[in-house]
């Protein structure tokens, strides 16, 4: 069926529901309850309440006029019931009034004792009835679920009705974040919010997004990461914070990266990277072990084939020089500015997409992310990334080429980041200054400088490290879905061009 023709059979829909809502209407029935006294749910029905009084509401999702009897199925957010309306158990005018005025999309409440159909279907004979609430729009693809992939992320909501598949992601990523939540404050975490508009978006290697603020008559960046406020709360005397964050760059789109995503970002006093790292590894494996009931999981690949995962500790640990040499030939060690990296790049025939402007430390990261991420399949810990591509992190002692940081990998996809922070002011200083320099040479996700932060470390920082993850990488990999998009309940889209058919304003003209 072509969009037109679709288009007009929704329209031809809805004005006949127009009339049925009339008929409601000038029946004394008000088309829009205010409430119901709901006691039970779908699923009550269906642990078998037989012989039970029950009170339930939900919407209308099947049909089914057989004369003198009508099946139909409830619906609501606990799963499905089927009701039965039968003449004698109702009166038969209101049994007459709910065949010409329900539709599929409508929702109502009924009472009822719960018995067996002779076919052995649990189900509620309806006793009482209450109109609560009349849909204007026939629901799409009723038999099949919603398919059309552009369509459920512009109407969720028509995805989240039709498809409990959706409805199950959705209720495991509420549970992941309460989860999490737990167990933070089971280790001693206090949760902080911190700004969202910021005068310098720093924290991380991205592009912000930039506004303009009316009252205060300036510029402002809306934040890539939490990061600095949460650190400066450190300063602060707090010990262990974490934030769950909308964030928000400024960067190409594809399946694995959103512009506006979910960062949960914690940091502890007096802990080192390793200790963070072993924190990040009894965090996940509780919460997954809870949530899954196994540490063995199917997980999609980036090609929609399925592969086991076994997230059982220890998880591997490997370092970027030896791993970015292990798969390219390429020793990053020998190599001190981007130029020349760049140029063994191109002898060796890597192509690696808008390299001409990265400096070095974005440059090793392009090359590791083009010849290794995707092989990392079991979660790994990725450590030793060289200074230059961690302008927050603490430098290592005994090199102080790399530093204190580690990220987590699982199925190819960089699921988390973190390291010992740097609590030098001097230091840190510097570092903002290199990437001002990158930034000038237009690397135009070089970190922005931030002076008040540096300000703020002069006054004191203890030992630190500090933790982020994309909570919709995570789910992603845990729900297997090949696009960040499918975690997130109403992901940006290109507005519609197309006008909509019927506006609010024809629908008061005709009442």
């Amino acid at each position: 069926m072509n969009k037109p023709e679709n288009e007009s059979i929704i329209k031809g829909e809805r004005a006949d529901r127009l009339k049925r809502l009339q008929l409601l209407q000038e029946s004394g029935i008000s088309p829009y309850a205010d409430k119901f006294d709901k006691i039970n749910n779908c699923q009550d029905v269906a642990e078998k309440l037989i012989g039970k009084k029950v009170s339930v509401a939900g919407r209308i999702m099947l049909f089914r006029n057989m004369g003198k009897i009508a099946f139909a199925h409830l619906q609501d957010f606990s799963g499905r019931s089927q009701i039965v309306f039968r003449i004698g158990d109702l009166p038969e005018d209101t049994y007459k009034q709910i065949i010409k005025t329900l539709d599929i999309g409508d929702f109502i409440g009924v009472e009822g004792e719960v018995f067996v159909t002779k076919k052995g279907e649990i189900s509620v004979m309806v006793e009482k009835y209450t109109f609560l609430s009349k849909a204007l729009r026939p629901l799409s693809d009723k038999w099949h679920g919603l398919k059309d992939v552009e369509l459920k992320y512009r109407k969720r909501y028509l995805d989240l009705i039709m498809n409990e598949e959706t409805k199950e992601r959705f209720v495991f990523r509420s549970n992941f974040v309460r989860e999490l939540r737990n167990f933070y404050h089971q280790n001693g975490f206090f949760e902080v919010d911190t700004p969202v508009l910021c005068n310098t978006a720093s924290g991380a290697l991205a592009k912000p997004f930039s506004t303009h603020h009316n009252a205060l008559d300036i510029d402002v960046s809306l934040r890539i990461a939490p990061e600095i406020y949460l650190k400066e709360v450190i300063v602060g005397g707090f010990e262990k914070v974490f934030e769950i964050a909308r964030v928000f760059r400024n960067e190409g789109i594809d399946p694995s990266h959103l512009q506006d995503f979910t960062m949960i970002e914690h940091y502890a006093a007096y802990w080192d990277y390793k200790m963070n790292m072993d924190f990040t590894e009894k965090m996940l494996v509780t919460i997954i072990e809870k949530l899954k009931g196994t540490l063995k999981l199917d997980i999609m690949d980036r090609d929609g084939n399925m592969r086991q995962i076994d997230m059982s500790p220890p998880w591997k640990v490997i370092s970027m020089r030896d791993v970015i040499l292990k798969d390219s030939g390429i020793d990053i060690d020998k190599y001190e500015t981007a130029d020349e990296l760049r140029n063994k790049i191109k002898e060796d025939g890597i192509k690696i997409d808008e390299m001409e402007n990265l400096g070095l430390g974005n440059l090793i990261d392009a090359l590791y992310k083009e010849v290794s991420r995707k092989k990392i399949i079991n979660p790994t810990f990725l450590i030793n990334h060289p200074t230059s591509l961690s302008p927050l992190a603490r430098k290592n002692d005994d090199n102080p080429q790399i530093t204190d940081r580690f990220q987590l990998l699982i199925n190819g996809w960089e699921v988390l980041n973190a390291y010992s922070e740097l609590i030098d002011p001097i230091d840190q200083k510097e570092r903002f200054n290199e990437q001002a320099e990158a930034k000038a040479g237009g690397d135009e996700e070089a970190l922005n400088k931030d002076l008040d932060y540096v300000e703020a470390m002069e006054y004191g920082m203890p030992p630190v490290s500090g933790w982020g993850m994309g909570l919709e990488r995570i789910l992603a990999l845990l729900t297997n879905q090949l696009n960040l998009r499918d975690v997130v309940l109403f992901p940006l889209m290109r507005p519609e061009n197309d006008a909509k058919n019927i506006t609010v304003e024809e629908d008061t003209d005709k009442k």
